[in-house]
């Protein structure tokens, strides 16, 4: 098996409204996709550049601050952190610095770990 690329990263949330109240008002992130499948699911996709973050509702899917979280670069990073702390969105670690970003661990909704993350010049 070769794998070519990622897909898409995805998160289980367990309310949609107030999910895409966090994303799509806090981050400001625009639906892609929607797909209410009514007592079968709902499935969301956010496009970013060249990766898809996706939030999926399902019975027997939860979420956990454990698992894996997505990173999300943004172009001015004091700005996102003022905007994520204005919003009243938990924030679990930082902000902080390492030697190649700079990064601010919130949860959502949920309780899924989102980073905030931008990187310095020089480093991809």
């Amino acid at each position: 098996m070769k794998i070519a690329e990622i897909a898409f990263s995805a998160y289980p949330i367990t309310d949609v409204a107030r999910a895409r109240k966090f994303y799509e008002g806090v981050l400001g992130l625009k639906a892609t996709q929607d797909q209410d499948m009514g007592e079968k699911g709902h499935w969301i996709e956010y496009d970013i550049a060249s990766g898809t973050l996706s939030l999926g509702k399902y019975e027997g899917w939860k979420p956990t601050g454990d698992g894996c979280t997505v990173g999300l670069e943004v172009e001015n990073f004091d700005e996102a952190v003022a905007a994520i702390q204005t919003s009243g969105t938990p924030i679990k670690m930082g902000p902080f610095e390492t030697p190649v970003c700079h990064m601010l661990m919130v949860s959502d909704p949920d309780g899924n770990t989102v980073i905030i993350h931008k990187r310095k010049p020089g480093h991809h």
